[in-house]
């Protein structure tokens, strides 16, 4: 029986866009629907507070896209993507001293660092050395490594926690830009595999950056989206789909949507034990965003917190590990850790002449209802005395509202489901195929592995899946 396309991928995000690549460009014909009316899922720009101010809706700073083996295999740069680079890559103020440096630079980093420069360098240079020859095993499906002595060197730091590696260190300064790092992964600092996180953001940090898209993350999105297309692929925008049945006949379909809205289109092609454990699926804290237009720069008191991209607002190592534990707990923290990007120092684009953009959020309560605005505002003036004269228009999403924007963001949940131990690899389902949900039909969102991130890995591992089991193209695997 003839079908309208070889495979049909539901959901436009950076694994989406990457599974309907890597489909499309081994020869088969492929297309991509979107449920908004422009592609990218967590890669969006708009003007969410005023008119020429232009707002990251989701993702920001992209370490792991600039970083990811999939995406430098793209010509992406071809059709206008250019990444900026802050010359500080993450600041961390503190109240009584000067902030910690995340920089391109290893030994400037390690230099900054003084008294823990030594433990900073024998944690991280080691992995650095390594990392190319781990990193497609570690952002994929649970296998047998091809370098499994290197896998397993990476693997007992990564697996302790986040507050147990923090021994490593001693000064205050070194413990709390290890805990902004490891404060990435939503989960309670004390939990094992917490240090996994801050050990990839701080080696991609070394070895490629934090960079930003010139003109946002959009350009991400759309420069994935024109080699697609340049490939021969079809997109559809404006298309929630509600059923399975809807979609034009193909010998596969590809979802990059949450486990949650998979039943809901595809439940009845799955066998009961399938659903079940669907139905167990957990999501993690979700995120309180706020996004402003400024009259000016953030004056930070630290001058070189005014040089970075990213700023990590939470002060000590304590307060961190309490802030996150709060979160994960049901309660809302007064002095919240805060993640901060400044795009438009950097990016002319962003804002008009003179005037300025602040990306922010925090982590708070899945399904939390609770305004931050001003909370998240007292922990920028704690270390920006005079910032909030400067606002000029404020938007926010809380944790309901990024589910309406994306409801692939259970809950708030931005990573895609929790990433502890029983679901680090376990994404959705215990599976050693787990991008297979039934023949024939397939999930490549963050909830799969390797999990949240704007690396496009997930989509790509089941995109191979797909021409393995469906087209018998195991060459490709």
């Amino acid at each position: 029986m003839a079908t309208a396309y070889d495979v049909v991928v539901v959901g436009s995000g950076p694994n989406g866009l990457s599974a309907a690549i890597e489909l499309q460009s081994s020869g088969l014909s492929v297309l991509l629907i979107e449920g908004s009316s422009k592609i990218g899922g967590g890669m969006r720009t708009q003007e969410l507070t005023l008119p020429g101010y232009l707002h990251d809706v989701c993702s920001a700073i992209h370490p792991l896209a600039i970083g990811s083996p999939f995406f430098s295999k793209l010509p992406l740069e071809k059709y206008g993507l250019e990444y900026i680079h802050p010359p500080v890559l993450a600041a961390h103020p503190l109240d009584d001293g000067p902030s910690a440096l995340l920089l391109n630079d290893l030994a400037a980093t390690v230099s900054g660092l003084g008294f823990d420069g030594r433990a900073y360098q024998d944690l991280i240079a080691p992995q650095m050395e390594r990392w190319p020859r781990i990193v497609d095993d570690l952002l994929g499906p649970l296998k047998l490594p091809v370098h499994p002595i290197d896998m397993a060197r990476f693997g007992l730091p990564a697996l302790r926690s986040a507050l147990s590696t923090a021994g490593t260190f001693e000064t205050k300064a070194a413990k709390a830009l290890w805990s902004g790092m490891c404060a990435h992964s939503m989960l309670p600092l004390d939990k094992i595999t917490t240090s996994a996180i801050g050990l990839v953001l701080l080696v991609n940090g070394h070895l490629k950056g934090w960079p930003l898209p010139k003109g946002g993350s959009q350009f991400l999105a759309n420069a994935l989206l024109a080699h697609f297309e340049a490939l021969g692929g079809k997109v559809l925008t404006g298309w929630f789909v509600k059923s399975i049945g809807e979609l034009p006949s193909s010998k596969a379909m590809v979802f990059d949507l949450s486990p949650q809205q998979l039943l809901q289109i595809a439940g009845d092609r799955f066998s009961s034990s399938y659903k079940w454990q669907l139905k167990r699926y957990r999501y993690g804290v979700g995120v309180f965003k706020l996004d402003l237009a400024l009259d000016g720069p953030i004056p930070f008191k630290d001058e070189q917190a005014r040089r970075a991209g990213t700023v990590h607002l939470g002060g000590t190592i304590e307060e961190i590990a309490r802030s996150e534990s709060d979160a994960n707990n049901g309660i809302h923290n007064e002095r919240p850790f805060v993640l901060l990007a400044q795009q438009s120092l950097f990016d002319a684009t962003r804002a008009p002449a003179g005037k300025h953009t602040v990306w922010a959020y925090c982590h708070v309560p899945n399904g939390s209802t609770k305004d931050m605005t001003s909370i998240i505002e007292n922990q920028i003036e704690r270390f920006a005395p005079g910032f909030k004269d400067l606002i000029l228009k404020r938007h926010s999403f809380n944790t309901v509202e990024m589910e309406q924007y994306n409801p692939n963001y259970v809950g708030g949940d931005i990573n895609g489901g929790i990433m502890d131990t029983r679901q680090l690899y376990a994404r959705p389902v215990i599976s050693l195929s787990p991008y297979k949900c039934a023949v024939g039909i397939y999930i490549c969102s963050s909830s799969t592995p390797p999990g949240g991130g704007v690396h496009g890995m997930s989509g790509y591992h089941a995109a191979k899946r797909v021409l393995g089991d469906i087209f018998k193209l195991h060459g490709n695997l």
